[in-house]
């Protein structure tokens, strides 16, 4: 009798469509600066830190929640129970937070913490899946996952901004559609169910190959090939005991630091940014929805997508260095850069086509590098780092915004990425002593 979860015969395409659907749907903790400017005013009247801080308990709970849970019941009870779970979850903590009026409590409780819990819950089950139904192409694949989750924090501002927020209102009744009426709260709701049925769907095809999986055509690799490529496998104790994981978190950590401040803030700073240029409130707040709506999120999207596949052609460490390096010059130049809104818009892309490309690369080299078999456990770890980042950077960007001092934000974030960088190079595979090369191993990626 088969785990729940576990697939005798599938198409692999299936697998995938449905991990990009629950991904989709997890974007959209990325968002969350959609909401911010109404959350700043009456009659929800959040201070700038209070919009971060709600946006840090969301990212730490993912993180949380992926690394001390998902993981392991993933692996006992199979990926669709625990994605559904996360769907139901997800959706629960949004309809609590449309419930909660203008409190501030209410809506850290429903978005920060039961969002975040949700997303941590679904969030590692198609990354665990599809490395196991995609050995022949991990860097790709990974990224094409990933790219959901940056595609839909586009699809879920598009469709924020489209919402015209009205007066705070819990009555049942729904007063518009698009451009309507609709308050903060409703939306909320509406996000909620959303959320639910929507990953309820993708997990159904979250299961994994039968024993002994090989693509067509593809034959896993040998020897020192095999033990470059994840056929040597650490359990969560003997990788934390070595100095690549912790090489690996120190550049997650980073990464995420100053992706998530970006992502926090660039409503908040680069709207003070083009006004004191000149710019109108109203015209500031199109151009800064637009760097983060449409020029940061298609970036993320794509850069999971083409980092991964570069990682597969130069190497995961030669491009973890690059994107490194590379984000840690924009993000100084961001600073000076926003009060145009082609500098705007230049550096948002980067910024966001670098932060998504972290994502395949230190999924995939931490495959290679622990162990194929054990990554559904062994990448939540690494992940704890994202969760780090995702409270110092959104409250760092928030603290420098409301004591006026953004280059207190972007500079230290800055020249930490391009140490990143330099700790990059210096990767090497790990070794395990007395260790054979687990072929099998190689072909359950």
């Amino acid at each position: 009798m088969q785990a729940s979860g576990q697939a005798s015969t599938i198409n692999r395409w299936w697998v995938l469509a449905g991990g990009v659907l629950i991904m989709l749907c997890l974007g959209a903790i990325y968002a969350w600066s959609a909401f911010t400017g109404a959350l700043t005013a009456a009659p929800f009247d959040f201070s700038r830190t209070q919009t971060q801080v709600v946006f840090s308990a969301g990212l730490a709970s993912f993180a949380l929640w992926m690394a001390l849970v998902a993981g392991r019941w993933q692996r006992r009870s199979g990926p669709r129970v625990v994605a559904l779970t996360g769907g139901v979850v997800l959706g629960l903590g949004y309809v609590v937070a449309g419930l909660s009026g203008s409190s501030f409590w209410g809506i850290l409780l429903g978005v920060g913490l039961l969002g975040g819990a949700g997303i941590g819950l679904a969030y590692v089950c198609p990354v665990a899946t599809l490395l196991k139904w995609f050995p022949d192409m991990k860097g790709l694949i990974n990224g094409l996952a990933f790219a959901g989750f940056g595609f839909g924090a586009l699809i879920w501002i598009k469709l924020t901004e489209g919402f015209a927020f009205g007066p705070i209102d819990l009555t049942p009744g729904w007063d518009g559609l698009f451009g309507m009426g609709w308050t903060v709260n409703q939306v909320f709701l509406l996000y909620g169910v959303a959320f639910a049925l929507l990953i309820g769907l993708g997990s159904l095809a979250m299961v994994v190959p039968p024993a002994g999986y090989r693509p067509a055509g593809w034959t896993p690799p040998t020897g020192q090939a095999a033990q470059l490529a994840g056929g040597v496998d650490f359990d969560e104790g003997e990788m934390v005991r070595t100095p690549q994981f912790w090489g690996l978190f120190f550049i997650f950590l980073v990464a995420a630091t100053a992706g998530l401040m970006v992502i926090g803030i660039i409503r908040l700073f680069g709207g003070e940014s083009l006004m004191a240029r000149g710019m109108s409130a109203g015209d500031a707040l199109i151009v800064t929805g637009t760097a983060m709506g449409l020029f940061y999120a298609l970036a993320n999207g794509f850069g999971r997508i083409l980092w991964g596949k570069v990682s597969d052609v130069i190497g995961r460490r030669n491009s973890l260095a690059l994107l490194s390096g590379l984000q840690g010059v924009t993000m100084i130049a961001f600073f000076y850069a926003a009060g145009s809104e082609f500098g705007l818009y230049l550096c948002a892309t980067i910024i966001g086509f670098n932060f998504g490309g972290n994502f395949p690369v230190i999924a995939s080299i931490t495959a290679d590098y622990f162990g194929n078999r054990n990554v559904g456990t062994n990448f939540p770890l690494v992940f704890l780092a994202y969760g780090v980042g995702g409270v110092l950077g959104p409250i760092l960007g928030g603290v420098a915004g409301d004591n006026q001092a953004w280059v207190w934000g972007f500079l230290p974030a800055g020249i930490a990425c391009i140490v990143a960088a330099v700790v990059a190079m210096g990767l090497v595979p790990p070794r395990k002593a007395g260790a054979e090369v687990d072929v099998g191993a190689a072909a359950q990626a």
